[in-house]
């Protein structure tokens, strides 16, 4: 957006609002918004302050700066005052019965979700925002939770209707009795332009975050990639990464990231010796209470050996052994959940418990080879000494080689937690100073899901480097892994600040040291953009956290099954996902580009999560295991080369859906909507059959909402106006329609009834709409794309018309330039003259009764895979 001619003057006429022209306003204990009275019985504690009272001046771009205040009518804080100060301060905002409202709150201290409800009283614990809705007027209000000095605050459910706020600073020594703008209000006749405007004011405001709009993503949004960790979990090492990259290869779909998970760092336990690595651990939560004692990679790793894979006879790698670890660990998960389980019965005589798994420790010990030397004997020989950060060596000659071979790879990340380890890092074994604090969850995480991570890092706290040195530790650790070939990392584990905040002012505080020292650290280290954020869903990180970094995961793990032993979890729990990354991109995607996370593509449910995840808008890529690839899926998805057909937007629920319960209503399917470049795309997808239960606190399958479900799809369900690049094409007259996995074609208008979609449990469908362009007085022309990809329409590179003028020349074309492999369908209503392919007259198909014209597209490496087409008529 480009500066206003005068800016000082123009900046000063919209910061003079009055206090008549804001649209809420707070009196007679009321929280009115344009006359509509929104909460009630407020308490006479509470204050309302125009946005453009509150914030008069700000270091944030002039642009940003003035498209604030444009709307700053439409906006302004909520605060509270109280008689004592505290550490943690809670207080009613006013009451709401009757009104539908969408809400995101914390499920677990990482993760977050939508819940939807008509009270005050139906919030959850740690709310990060509630969205009202307000018809009277025909329009939306937010209110968010924000930070004010050296607290941050979310939103709890209140009796009789109440809306409570819990502001706190996570230390009892930081208190506060006062605040000014502790939450933030923002109305729109539009839910996703109330977003932008939003998250716009809070950014100009607070001025510690940055929009997406602001930053560089990294290169991997529109590539392929492999995660390792469902493969491997925690053995993951050498021989194995290289045998699963080239098993893409192979199959035709080479990966261009890969993300090695957690499991190749030096880690150990507080009883080792200081400086040896944790031996034979598999599944996530034993690595849990477990520090980094060095910075750099692990011995499975620093023990590789250049070009050990590269010969024509490379060691033999077992490719079931990942798979037989893993079996044999999973036995000793269950038989210690037995023992745990006859505890809390009170049983008292544990031996027959503990010899079972004692014998089952030893067996895996066994398959390890005793010490894992069986896989590093593919790597250095016993006694062989290799020169620490050799050449030759380690993680750089491992990740030159990986280069080498497989050319197209461009990046590789790995994983690390915030606090370097989920454990931090072990005292005195690094140049950092690091202590071990007790781990201490906040009264809000209360109401939250009973989580595994949680239970360890709180047995066994975080050693964290004192946050003075929190630059000096991610820059050691980071230049380090830049030096060696690493492009990027995965941060995990990141809302573990708040559990040990006592002792360094206060959470806020706190994040503020670790925040600014990663963000310094990823602008040195990795090109700026080279971080996936994850277990990150709170509004400290977002608003604190994001100067710098600017993708991010929006949903929980994939889970492949239950945890919790639920034999149709393997299908309930994947709308569930679904259901977390749509919703949680409303917000996140203002700041960060929404990752919708890695899946397996031979899961019993693989096809349903390819179909989200080809027009989420963010990269793909699966954590597929060892020979557990479905590579006729993966090319529905991934072009040869390694790129995808990605859609130009992130995909948000459709307005239909926002105050919806996709999950078990039993009546409601989700709705996704995206752009192409030359045409609109929404996803539908029967998610029903699980979600969050409020009374057991956790996510759990609702097996009478699993069950063929009936909506409806319209051209109008995609918001048009928000892109700029998009708003043309939703003023057309008419549009063609394509249904991807009905294979089905016909022509709509806005004004046309809306198209019906029956859907079983678990599918999907993808609805391109595309508009008709009158080429001539009798010919009509719309390109749709690849219909073997899922995303048909993300293959059209460019569109050039050539329209009859009826001075002579009584001829038009369509000039299509398509990138991929496959069936190219267009809709035309008249059958061409002549089709050219590169230049070449070809032959084509075509339909006078639906008006589909196909040509089947080659694969052209030496021009990217691009062909251009051309129709005569």
């Amino acid at each position: 957006m480009a500066p206003p001619n005068d800016p000082i003057n123009s900046i000063l006429n919209v910061m003079k609002t009055h206090k008549e022209d804001n649209f809420f306003e707070l009196s007679n204990g009321k929280l009115f918004v344009k006359k509509v009275p929104l909460l009630f019985e407020v308490p006479s504690n509470v204050s309302f302050s125009s946005f453009s009272s509150i914030c008069q001046t700000s270091s944030a771009p002039l642009p940003l700066f003035h498209r604030a205040h444009s709307t700053s009518s439409k906006g302004g804080f909520l605060g509270f005052n109280k008689d004592d100060p505290s550490h943690h301060l809670m207080n009613s905002l006013g009451k709401f019965t009757d009104r539908d409202f969408l809400s995101i709150f914390r499920f677990k201290t990482w993760w977050s979700t939508q819940w939807v409800g008509n009270s005050g009283s139906d919030l959850q614990m740690e709310t990060q925002w509630i969205l009202l809705d307000v018809p009277e007027i025909k329009s939306y209000v937010i209110i968010i939770p924000i930070i004010e000095g050296k607290f941050r605050s979310a939103l709890h459910p209140g009796t009789n209707g109440h809306v409570l706020i819990c502001a706190e600073s996570g230390s009892s020594q930081v208190k506060a009795s006062s605040f000014g703008a502790i939450a933030y209000v923002h109305v729109s006749d539009n839910p996703y332009t109330l977003m932008k405007e939003a998250y716009t004011s809070l950014r100009v405001y607070l001025n510690t975050f940055k929009l997406l709009e602001e930053k560089s993503v990294p290169s991997l949004v529109d590539k392929f990639g492999w995660c390792t960790w469902d493969a491997f979990y925690l053995t993951v090492e050498p021989a194995g990464v290289w045998h699963g990259v080239k098993e893409f290869s192979q199959g035709g779909v080479s990966p261009r990231f890969l993300i090695i998970d957690d499991g190749w760092q030096s880690i150990n336990f507080d009883h080792q010796e200081p400086h040896e690595d944790a031996k034979n651990l598999v599944l996530g939560g034993t690595q849990m209470t477990a520090r980094l004692h060095r910075l750099d990679e692990g011995e499975k790793f620093r023990k590789y050996k250049g070009g050990a894979l590269l010969g024509s006879n490379p060691p033999l790698f077992d490719l079931n052994k990942p798979k037989i670890l893993i079996s044999k660990a999973i036995e000793i998960e269950h038989a210690e959940k037995a023992r745990d389980k006859a505890i809390q019965s009170g049983v008292t005589d544990l031996s027959l418990f503990e010899i079972k798994i004692e014998k089952l420790k030893k067996e895996l010990d066994e398959m390890f080879g005793g010490d894992q030397e069986n896989s590093l004997q593919l790597m250095c020989k016993d006694g062989e000494e290799l020169e620490f950060n050799s050449e030759n060596s380690g993680m750089k000659a491992f990740t030159r080689d990986l280069r080498t071979h497989f050319k197209g790879l461009d990046d590789i990340y790995v994983w690390h937690a915030l606090c370097g380890a989920w454990g931090g890092v072990r005292p005195g074994t690094t140049h950092l100073n690091s202590k071990i604090i007790a781990s201490k969850l906040s009264q809000g995480l209360d109401g939250t899901m009973d989580d595994l991570a949680v239970i360890k890092i709180v047995e066994g706290g975080i050693g964290l480097v004192h946050p003075d040195q929190a630059g000096d530790f991610y820059d050691s650790m980071h230049s380090y892994l830049s030096e060696v070939g690493i492009t990027g990392v995965k941060v995990d584990v990141i809302h573990t600040l708040e559990y040990v905040s006592e002792e360094y002012g206060g959470r806020v505080e706190l994040a503020k040291k670790y925040y600014d020292g990663l963000s310094i650290s990823l602008a040195k280290n990795f090109n700026g953009s080279g971080l996936i954020s994850s277990m990150q869903q709170c509004n400290d990180f977002f608003l604190l956290g994001t100067k710098q970094i600017s993708i991010g995961r929006v949903g929980d793990d994939f889970w492949f099954q239950d945890p919790n032993g639920d034999p149709n979890g393997v299908y309930w729990l994947q709308g569930v996902h679904m259901i977390h990354c749509a919703y949680n991109s409303m917000w996140m995607g203002q700041i960060i580009q929404p990752d919708w996370d890695m899946f397996q593509s031979d899961h019993v449910c693989a096809k349903f999560h390819a179909g989200s995840r080809a027009i989420c808008g963010g990269p793909v890529y699966v954590s597929d295991s060892l020979g557990g690839h479905d590579f006729d899926l993966l090319t529905k998805l991934v072009y040869p080369d390694g790129t995808i057909p990605k859609c130009q937007y992130f995909a948000l629920p459709t307005r239909d859906c926002i105050f919806k319960n996709p999950l078990f209503d039993g009546k409601t399917i989700l709705k996704i909507w995206n752009f192409n470049k030359y045409g609109g795309v929404i996803g539908a997808f029967n998610c029903q059959g699980a979600g969050w239960d409020p009374k057991e606190k956790r996510i759990k399958g609702y097996s009478n909402c699993y069950m063929p479900m009936k909506g409806s799809v319209h051209v109008n369900d995609i918001e048009w106006d928000q892109l700029i690049e998009a708003s043309e094409m939703g003023k057309a007259e008419e549009y063609v329609v394509y249904l991807n996995q009905a294979e089905k074609l016909f022509l709509t208008k806005s004004t046309s009834d809306t198209i019906p979609m029956p859907l079983e449990p678990s599918t999907f469908e993808i609805f391109s709409f595309v508009p008709i362009k009158q080429l001539s007085p009798i010919a009509k022309f719309a390109p749709i794309g690849l219909t073997n990809m899922f995303n048909s329409g993300g293959a059209i590179q460019g569109v050039q018309y050539e329209e009859a003028n009826g001075d002579g020349a009584n001829y038009a074309s369509a000039k299509v330039e398509v990138k991929g492999r496959g069936s190219f369908l267009a809709y035309t209503n008249v059958l061409p003259n002549k089709c050219y392919l590169n230049g070449t007259e070809v032959e084509f198909e075509w339909s006078s009764q639906d008006g589909k014209l196909i040509i089947n597209l080659p694969w052209i490496e030496e021009d990217n895979g691009i062909s251009n087409v051309t129709f005569i008529f």
